[in-house]
């Protein structure tokens, strides 16, 4: 497990929404990237996660293709969660890369792609 300061934690996350590439960034609009030490017991319960299953991202919020275009919407939001993701990180080079693959991971739910598709995308690379 890797430990940091929220400060290096926010650097590595600010580089990873930095490097969205252009298609996906380019329509981004109206999301807030929070950072939270850990979820909280309403996001695990409505998640329907148990006690020991790890939740490193969550996004909330309407995804693009199921939105009206007219209709007024608040921010979209993407959560980081510090803790799980320095549990599962072994260095500062691991964290980065589980800190890059949460953050593309969370921004293809905001485009509407469910796991299976996210999953998918991934093994192409």
């Amino acid at each position: 497990m890797v430990k940091i300061s929220d400060k290096q934690f926010n650097k590595i996350v600010a580089e990873a929404i930095d490097g969205i590439p252009p298609p996906y960034i380019d329509r981004l609009e109206n999301v807030a990237f929070i950072l939270e030490e850990e979820p909280t017991r309403q996001q695990t319960k409505a998640l329907g996660l148990r006690c020991r299953d790890l939740l490193f991202g969550l996004y909330e919020g309407v995804p693009l293709p199921q939105r009206l275009s007219d209709t007024k919407l608040l921010p979209d939001k993407i959560t980081l969660f510090k803790k799980p993701l320095m549990s599962i990180s072994k260095d500062i080079g691991e964290l980065t890369k589980n800190i890059k693959h949460t953050v593309w991971h969370e921004v293809a739910h905001y485009y509407g792609l469910d796991h299976r598709r996210i999953h998918e995308l991934e093994r192409r690379e």
